[in-house]
């Protein structure tokens, strides 16, 4: 199922763990619709601008997938609002911060997270989209005692 132009279900569905744990990560109906609104608002503007793939680590992640992961209860992911972005280890030519500074100066968003990494380059860039809450928070998210501790950026 196509979410936008260039952006599948199947993209923001994969997920290695829910397969090894036979778990369903099928989206609600009213969680698609929020895909195709972050597809639309987020990810084809990106793509269209740096006009190669953007690559997805992490999308929709069910109820039991985010438990399993230890993923925050009320992360914006279980509702089909976020989307981690990860281009390290592409031949697209384009960089993490690339798509993090893009994003930053010319989207509208709810959240933008600078995720772990260097202060030259995240190691994946969180993204959500809720169109009633686009308030353009932008954090910086850094690994401390093995826990991620969120900053303003």
């Amino acid at each position: 199922m196509k979410l936008s132009e260039h952006l599948d279900l199947a993209e923001v569905t994969r997920s290695d763990s829910a397969k090894r744990k036979g778990i369903n990560n099928m989206p609600t109906p009213e969680h698609i619709e929020n895909f195709k609104k972050l597809a639309e608002n987020i990810f084809e503007p990106i793509r269209k601008h740096f006009g190669v793939p953007i690559y997805i680590s992490s999308g929709y992640r069910s109820k039991e997938l985010n438990a399993l992961i230890g993923g925050v209860k009320t992360s914006d992911h279980c509702f089909g609002m976020a989307i981690d972005l990860d281009q390290q280890g592409h031949s697209s030519g384009i960089t993490n911060k690339q798509v993090f500074d893009f994003i930053k100066s010319n989207l509208k968003f709810k959240q933008l997270i600078w995720e772990g990494g260097s202060k030259q380059e995240p190691d994946w860039v969180h993204v959500s989209y809720d169109e009633k809450n686009l308030k353009n928070e932008v954090l910086l998210a850094t690994k401390v005692a093995g826990k991620m501790q969120y900053s303003k950026y």
